[in-house]
């Protein structure tokens, strides 16, 4: 009984964990590091798991070396995409608006359109 309440836990944690990393994958920080974390903690009681890190590592590997190995162009649109998906979340979740107004600006069109932030 206490192993199974045990998997059961790291599922859990493992997947709780998991689910942050790739929520946060597209912002800047330490997105990926998460998701194999969140993997890592699964593959410790889960031979699927073991099997899916081995697999998003190499993945990982493959596509960081091409993007690398990329010109400078798509490098510079890598990064644009990454800014817009951030200035799109931070507008949508009311950061920016409350960013914009920390300097005394009430501009309209930063607002949320959830209705979120200031």
């Amino acid at each position: 009984m206490a192993n199974v309440v045990y998997r059961a836990v790291v599922a859990v944690v493992g997947l709780a964990v998991l689910a942050v990393g790739v929520v946060t994958i597209p912002y800047p920080g330490p997105g990926w590091a998460i998701v194999f974390v969140g993997l890592g903690i699964l593959a410790t009681e889960f031979d699927w798991a073991r099997r899916l890190l081995g697999w998003v590592r190499r993945r990982y590997d493959l596509v960081m070396a091409w993007f690398w190995r990329q010109g400078r162009w798509v490098q510079v649109l890598g990064a644009a995409f990454t800014v817009a998906v951030v200035l799109a979340t931070m507008w949508v979740l009311g950061v920016l608006a409350w960013a914009v107004s920390l300097c005394g600006i009430e501009w309209r069109w930063v607002r949320s359109p959830l209705g979120l932030g200031s």
